[in-house]
């Protein structure tokens, strides 16, 4: 499965690597072993995201967050006295946008560390990059795909074997056994069909058919007209918005009278903008976030929210979504290994697998052998109702 996966984004990382050909790996890393200003000077973080196209949903957000923090960063005085310089590129929602942005901050830029990017595919186009160069990388996608086997890239988003897991426990209590799925065809679909496959039939779920769209389409009748038509007691809509939020609406319009869940990649408000009262009844596994005013007050999560929240809201004017939760997460996390360790580069890649964080997304234990650092305790269930999440398992 991950092998399938990986080959959809060889000729962007046999085009990039072209690039990559004429530079040595010390002029790429940041190890003090062959830099001598390694840890002095200022310390530079760079960020590849969705912020324009089919993604910008997820990235201009996390973009949004990272500016943020950075300012307040700046204000606190830097990491140990050094300034962080951030440096943003939009991949505009394409492998080879991200390919390219990360083939720039590594050779003409010179970063530290990277974060990013918004999506699992231009996530996998930056994790050669990433690994070839030595250098850390945090992407803030949700594909197992991105962190396994890795030793340089880490990520900040609920793994979606995770999410899966915590959709069709929920299935497998209310008794259905044959689901539908409506997926994205982008590489954060890719492989969902088979996990549901793998994982139901732990659970005597079976999938009877798979449909799947692009995350620009508009028209979801062809995909939700078979669905209406199989014999699925549930259905499974794995998507981001836009996309989601639409395919949504049309699930309703047409019909399809069965319940829905949808993946954590509809967070944010763009959800209800796109889905209006379509929306109610869905059943999503996703962080806490969105139901923060719900969770218990001595929930160990809820006071990192809540400033979040505030200080989000004090400089956008608005509430922040799940993605600039991601983001969040992945700066602290990046901060926090550089205040402890500098940024040589292998000082930081080693203490990036041991950190540990209690942030938006849930709380992080990163060992080697787990470079997410989440488990199934950073999810809740939640039913859409009315334009807002209502907590129904924490």
């Amino acid at each position: 499965m991950k092998q399938s996966r990986m080959r959809l984004f060889a000729p962007v990382v046999i085009a990039t690597a072209l690039v990559l050909a004429g530079c040595s790996t010390s002029n790429l890393g940041g190890s003090s072993d062959t830099d001598p200003s390694a840890d002095s000077g200022p310390i530079k973080i760079g960020a590849v995201l969705d912020i324009t196209g089919v993604g910008a949903s997820l990235g201009v957000p996390e973009q949004n967050t990272l500016k943020m923090l950075a300012a307040q960063l700046k204000d606190e005085g830097g990491i140990n006295g050094r300034d962080v310089e951030l440096i943003i590129l939009d991949d505009e929602s394409t492998e080879d946008g991200a390919a390219k942005a990360t083939a720039k901050l590594i050779e003409s830029e010179g970063v530290d560390l990277i974060i990013g990017a918004s999506r699992t595919g231009p996530s996998l186009a930056m994790r050669p990059l990433a690994e070839a160069a030595e250098i850390p990388l945090i992407s803030v996608a949700a594909n197992a795909a991105i962190v396994d086997g890795a030793k340089w890239v880490f990520k900040t988003t609920q793994n979606d074997v995770t999410v899966l897991e915590s959709i069709l426990n929920d299935a497998e209590k209310k008794g259905y056994t044959k689901l539908a799925l409506v997926r994205d065809a982008t590489g954060f679909g890719e492989g969902i069909a088979d996990y549901i496959t793998s994982l139901g039939a732990e659970r005597g779920i079976t999938l009877v058919t798979t449909e799947s769209f692009e995350p620009s389409a508009t028209d979801f009748t062809p995909q939700m007209t078979n669905v209406r038509g199989s014999d699925a007691d549930a259905v499974i809509i794995w998507g981001i918005n836009p996309a989601a939020g639409l395919a949504q609406k049309a699930y309703v319009q047409l019909g399809v009278n069965k319940p829905v869940y949808q993946s954590h990649g509809i967070a944010n408000q763009a959800f209800f903008d796109a889905a209006g009262d379509s929306a109610n009844g869905v059943i999503a596994a996703m962080g806490r976030l969105l139901v923060t005013e719900q969770l218990p007050a001595d929930n160990a999560q809820r006071p990192v929210i809540e400033k979040f929240q505030a200080d989000y809201s004090a400089a956008y004017g608005e509430q922040p979504s799940t993605f600039g939760g991601h983001a969040f997460d992945a700066w602290h996390i990046a901060v926090n290994a550089i205040e402890k360790v500098g940024t040589d580069a292998n000082a930081l890649r080693d203490e990036l697998e041991q950190a540990e964080f209690i942030g938006i997304s849930g709380e992080y234990k990163m060992t080697p052998e787990n470079h997410s650092g989440l488990d199934a305790s950073a999810l809740i269930l939640a039913e859409a109702q009315d334009g807002r999440w209502i907590l129904l398992k924490d």
